[in-house]
């Protein structure tokens, strides 16, 4: 029963790690800081997650906050540190299982615009995660883990497509997690946006992954909406609802988030 709630607790993070795409999106775009630029966000995730398997009941709810640095090494390359902090709390049947916080894996990446052209750009974004979590309390691998995704983005204003094919490869230090979890994940998502506004951008994303779990092969999938609003040329403001399209994936979340560029 103990492995049925840590991987309670996992499914609701499956979508809840540090995202350094333009928040609300999991998604990320080809876009880049520039030059000697730097940007500053600040992420909040609330979710719930809840499930009836054998007549009994797993509820899961979960927070995180993230803080997110991005730093343009050059104009198409930037380096991004994102560090989260997770709550989360799981019961079975009303009655509390576990009840944890605390610091999460923190996440080391770069972003590489490599082709742009006519509104069509390509990127690639490499990353490791480092085991600053407590991987006993559920808020980590344990190990170092790292990820590669390919980014396609197409702006055609007032619009803006951009995908997302991730392979993210983790390792664990718990030997519960190595019998429970799958090392190789896929992740595959797509968002759009429109300007609808000066300053005021709707947005929405879809995506799927493979699901952690071994003992399911059914891949969570997601739907998300949301704006996003410029408050100036280096001040944004967002919120989104994010939520689940089929069992495995998390049931609803919440997610709001600023960002600051200088």
């Amino acid at each position: 029963m103990l492995g049925k709630v840590w991987i309670a607790i996992g499914a609701v993070f499956i979508f809840s790690s540090v995202s350094f795409a333009a928040h609300p999106l999991i998604t990320d775009d080809t876009g880049t800081q520039g030059k000697e630029r730097m940007q500053i966000e600040i992420n909040d995730e609330v979710s719930s997650d809840k499930s009836t398997e054998g007549g009994v009941t797993t509820k899961t709810e979960g927070r995180g906050i993230a803080a997110i640095l991005s730093y343009g090494i050059t104009d198409s390359a930037d380096i991004i540190i994102g560090l989260p902090y997770q709550w989360s709390k799981t019961t079975l049947d009303d009655v509390v299982q576990s009840d944890e916080s605390g610091i999460a894996d923190m996440s080391l990446e770069a972003k590489w615009r490599f082709f742009e052209k006519d509104g069509f750009s390509l990127a690639l974004k490499p990353g490791v995660t480092l085991p600053t979590g407590d991987e006993n309390k559920g808020l980590g691998n344990g190990k170092a883990s790292y990820s590669l995704t390919f980014i396609p983005m197409l702006e055609a204003e007032p619009w803006m497509l951009h995908l997302n094919l991730t392979y993210t490869h983790n390792e664990y230090k718990l030997e519960a997690d190595k019998d429970a979890k799958r090392n190789d994940i896929w992740h595959l998502s797509l968002a759009g946006g429109v300007d609808i506004a000066e300053g005021l951008t709707v947005v929405g994303n879809v995506g799927m992954e493979t699901n952690e779990d071994k003992s399911s092969g059914k891949a969570p999938a997601f739907i998300l909406g949301g704006i996003i609003y410029s408050v100036s040329e280096n001040f944004d403001i967002d919120a989104g609802v994010k939520a689940g399209l089929n069992e495995p994936a998390t049931d609803i979340a919440y997610l709001a988030g600023l960002a600051v560029r200088f």
